[in-house]
Parts: structure tokens; C-alpha cells; sequence
């Protein structure tokens, strides 16, 4: 009895910290969304996707609101956006995205999990043509006509859609354009009344590589490391 309590505990931590670090996330986004475009959602597009992204991983309305408010304070941080590309061991690469008020510690502390997780950490350019930069929607499928949907959306940058799963396991409908299409999808499926669960960038691998399994721990070790750093928004890699 004792082992299993033990093992709730550990998975209830965890999950814990998951939710904290995503809250922290979409916090540096608002301020950055607030920033660059007020704190209005009805004129900031961005802003809206803050608020679209909050209520996928349930982050409660009044920690929204108050991270809003505290985005267009005097002493807010201004974050700074910067891409980071390396290579974990074996060959997998890896893109992280930072949201950060002092690039000097952040550069630094990379630069760490990726020496002391054996991989390296490379320069501009270096990782990311290996990836693909895309915006993805997230959306509930019920009331939708999946065919009927694509060939309307065909005309606004839609290149891929299928089905995934969302944040907490449910069916959703996943719609996959390029990064310069981002605003005119967010606008089609606006017109069209239909709200995103969430509305992300991803880098997509264009290709994927292949590991035995102890060799794949090694790099999701190093990936988890990376995702726990303060600095860290996401981590993309190519592992398959």
C-alpha cells in the first residue's frame, strides 16, 4: 500500500509541476502578446491565442487576468524571444525556445544540460533546416464536417489535418499550416465562429530519426532537462 501511495504522490507532483511550468509559459507569451499589441484581445490576435492556450491547460481566469495586469506594469520584464539549436547524443537534433529577460544566463545554462547531457549546442542555422516552423489549431471535432472543413480551409494555408489528442487525453481535430499562414487561418476559423482549443507554433521534423531504446532515453533525458530550465518556453527534436 505504502509503494502505491508513493507512486500516486510522485505522478501527482509531477503533474503539478507540468501545470506550473505551462503556466509560467503562457504568462511570458501575455506579457510578450501585451507588449507588442496592448491588453485588449478584441484588437490583439495574439493576445487571444494567450487566452485560447490558457484555457487548454486550465490555467484559472484570474491568474489570466492577473498576468495581463502585470504585463502592462512599469516593471514588467521585457522577454526576449531566441531560438536555441543543438544536437543531442546520437545525432537527434534539437530546437528550444526561450522566453528570457537576460540571454547571458539563459545561453549559459543551455549550453550546460546540453554539455553535461553529452549532446552540444550549435550555432544559428545550424538545427533548424531540419524543421519545419508551423502553426497549429487544435479543435474540437464535434458539430464539424471534417471533409467539408478542409476544402473550405484549403484557400487560407491549410496543408495537413487530421486527428490527434488533446491536452487531457480527449479526441481533437489538428490542422497543421505554415507560419506565415498563422493569421489568416486564425482569421478563416474566426469567421467562421469556431474556437480553437489552442493555436500554437510548432517546428515540425522533416525528417526523424530512429534510436534503440536506451540510446532514445538518453535524449529524452537531456529533452526533459532542457524543458525544466526557467528560461525554456518548448523543445522540439527529431527523435521518432
Amino acid at each position: 500500500m505504502g509503494r502505491i501511495f508513493e507512486v500516486r504522490k510522485h505522478t501527482m507532483f509531477a503533474r503539478w509541476d507540468r501545470m506550473a511550468k505551462q503556466f509560467t509559459r503562457i504568462g511570458k507569451e501575455i506579457a510578450i502578446a501585451v507588449k507588442a499589441g496592448g491588453p485588449d484581445p478584441n484588437t490583439n490576435p495574439a493576445l487571444r491565442r494567450c487566452y485560447q492556450n490558457a484555457k487548454s491547460v486550465n490555467m484559472p481566469k484570474d491568474r489570466v487576468d492577473a498576468a495581463v495586469k502585470r504585463a502592462m506594469g512599469k516593471d514588467m520584464a521585457n522577454y526576449e524571444e531566441v531560438l536555441f539549436e543543438g544536437y543531442a547524443p546520437h545525432g537527434v537534433a534539437i530546437l528550444v525556445e526561450t522566453a528570457t529577460d537576460n540571454n547571458t544566463r539563459t545561453v549559459a545554462n543551455i549550453r550546460s544540460h546540453f554539455n553535461k547531457g553529452n549532446g552540444n549546442l550549435g550555432t544559428s542555422g545550424s538545427v533548424s533546416f531540419q524543421f519545419k516552423k508551423m502553426g497549429v489549431f487544435k479543435l474540437k471535432p464535434e458539430g464539424l464536417s471534417q471533409e467539408d472543413l478542409e476544402l473550405e480551409l484549403i484557400d487560407y494555408g491549410l496543408e495537413e489535418m487530421g486527428e490527434g489528442t488533446g491536452e487531457n487525453n480527449e479526441p481533437v481535430l489538428v490542422l497543421r499550416v505554415a507560419f506565415n499562414d498563422f493569421g489568416n487561418m486564425q482569421k478563416a476559423l474566426e469567421s467562421k465562429n469556431i474556437t480553437p482549443i489552442s493555436a500554437e507554433s510548432e517546428w515540425i521534423p522533416v525528417t526523424t530519426v530512429e534510436l534503440p531504446e536506451n540510446q532514445a532515453q538518453e535524449v529524452l533525458k537531456l529533452v526533459d532537462k532542457i524543458e525544466q530550465d526557467d528560461d525554456v518556453q518548448k523543445v522540439f527534436h527529431n527523435l521518432q
